[in-house]
């Protein structure tokens, strides 16, 4: 792997460059936002780790910035010391990909850089996810039903693409929780009002709907109505 790690301590980012590095894997570090931005733009990596707290330009701000570049398709790995719900759902919303509250464990930042690597890197073929008239394209993060433009945030995209990589089965709540808060969902079910925004935003102009729940279990994107 080619990492780029953004972080401003010196003593973590030689922690986490020595074991990196030691595995054959090549790290290059910089401490500040500005600095990791101008890298991430202009050279080429397969993964960012990113600190969110940095001085100049924060790790929400580059996260956010790298994205509107055009920069979609790299994954993003946040680092931070917050463990509150609210942090990390701000991470997410601003382009991160995964999230790992400090201290933590660089075995499991290794194995989570390595699946979003694998995610990150499918085949240009399957770049298009479709099912019936919606489709996604995971390069521009852009959804289309029927030829019109659907407007997602961020939040609903995630699970967009999680139930189009996964529309031959049902996905279940768990897996839908744990792409959006990892392994500690909040208390309450948040997860239904995020799935009445997707399926607002997929189903409400259109006659077939796609978005099907199986109660009990979780949901399922098809084109197919339900068995009964």
């Amino acid at each position: 792997m080619r990492l780029l790690l953004i972080e401003d301590h010196r003593d973590i980012a030689a922690n986490i460059a020595e074991f990196f590095e030691a595995n054959g894997d090549t790290v290059e570090h910089v401490l500040d936002g500005e600095s990791g931005l101008q890298l991430a733009l202009t050279q080429p990596f397969d993964a960012v780790v990113l600190d969110l707290m940095l001085p100049g330009m924060d790790g929400l701000a580059l996260c956010r910035q790298l994205r509107q570049a055009g920069h979609t398709r790299v994954p993003v790995l946040m680092l931070t010391a917050k463990d509150l719900l609210a942090d990390k759902i701000e991470g997410f919303e601003a382009g991160a990909d995964d999230y790992l509250v400090k201290p933590f464990s660089l075995a499991e930042l290794d194995v989570r850089l390595k699946a979003l690597i694998r995610r990150a890197n499918v085949p240009p073929a399957q770049r298009l996810l479709t099912v019936g008239d919606l489709t996604f394209d995971l390069d521009t993060l852009e959804a289309e039903r029927g030829g019109e433009r659907v407007k997602l945030n961020p939040t609903t995209r995630r699970l967009l693409i999680v139930l189009l990589q996964n529309s031959h089965r049902v996905v279940t709540r768990q897996e839908l929780e744990r792409e959006l808060w990892g392994d500690q969902p909040p208390q309450g079910d948040f997860l239904r009002a995020h799935m009445h925004a997707l399926r607002t935003a997929i189903d409400k102009n259109f006659a077939t709907k796609l978005l099907h729940t199986v109660h009990g279990t979780g949901y399922r994107l098809s084109a197919d109505p339900p068995r009964s």
